[in-house]
């Protein structure tokens, strides 16, 4: 028994006569009998009376009928699917976000589903050198990162360039509207240390940059805690922008760095030279759409 049986088993119930059902079908009579007669030999059953005036189904026959109309539906319910799926209209968008980035991912996931209803999601969120593991380990296909980070393997969306702020208790009156790294050698510093993030190591290089020691009290992975901490007085520290836009109701004071070296970028990242699904790759495009040229550029742009 196969499809094409069960279609023709679907138009000879219906119609209740060979003729009407080949007519139907575009099809010659003894055709369609012989097939009728094929699948009633493979079901080993009656599945038609015949009568002069037509046919009349067997209760086998109803049997039948009623699975034959839910498996051709079904069936080109898959066809359609299947399409959709090649064409990236339904699927499955398997992303990551780093920690202090999901501020980017949620208005573009709102407008990319508003563009595909029928698509899901499988959504990581992580440290950026982790992301960067399941990519390979191919458990997601993209991942929007925090920069600075090894990407040799991978393509690379800038997405955007933020500041870093000088953030202090908000009873904190030694400091003015600006604050320059040298006066920030009088605070003792809580810097956060989650791994993957890169903020760490990125603070420490830019004050032996400039030849300055840091004023060291603490490490702290939680930022929730960090910002905690800071707000105690227990001591100041420095983030990018998007962790103040992300927790918010902290007692702080906020002071722009007068120096505007220290910045960090996140981007959309991808393997190089691995198959992409379409859902991935209509994902990369609107974000390339969205995102404006700057000076940051893209690299490693090939989609494949």
């Amino acid at each position: 028994m196969n499809m094409k049986q069960l279609r023709y088993f679907i138009a000879i119930a219906e119609e209740k006569k060979i003729s009407a059902a080949a007519k139907r079908l575009h099809m010659a009579q003894p055709p369609l009998s012989q097939q009728l007669k094929n699948l009633e030999q493979d079901l080993g059953v009656e599945l038609v009376i015949r009568h002069q005036k037509g046919l009349e189904l067997t209760e086998a026959g109803i049997n039948l009928y009623k699975h034959a109309l839910q498996m051709v539906k079904y069936m080109e319910e898959s066809r359609l699917e299947v399409k959709e799926v090649s064409e990236g209209v339904r699927g499955k968008l398997s992303i990551g976000v780093n920690t202090l980035s999901s501020d980017l991912l949620a208005p573009h996931l709102r407008k990319f589903s508003d563009r595909y209803p029928h698509m899901t999601y499988k959504i990581q969120q992580n440290e950026s050198a982790q992301l960067c593991k399941l990519i390979k380990e191919r458990t997601i296909e993209l991942a929007i990162v925090r920069f600075p980070l090894a990407l040799e393997d991978f393509s690379i969306l800038h997405l955007k360039q933020e500041p870093f702020f000088f953030v202090s208790s908000a009873q904190d009156a030694r400091c003015a509207h600006t604050i320059s790294f040298e006066e920030m050698q009088a605070y003792p510093m809580i810097l956060p240390s989650t791994g993957g993030l890169g903020v760490y190591h990125l603070i420490l290089e830019e004050f032996a940059r400039r030849k300055l020691e840091i004023n060291l009290l603490s490490e702290c992975s939680d930022i929730p805690l960090l910002l905690e901490l800071v707000s105690s007085g227990f001591g100041a520290t420095i983030v990018p922008e998007v962790v103040l836009k992300m927790h918010k109701g902290h007692h702080l004071k906020v002071t722009r760095i007068a120096e505007p070296n220290l910045s960090a970028g996140s981007g959309l990242i991808w393997l190089k030279d691995h198959y992409l699904s379409v859902a991935a790759r209509n994902f990369i495009e609107q974000l390339r759409a969205a995102t404006p040229t700057t000076g940051i550029g893209q690299t490693h742009e090939k989609i494949t």
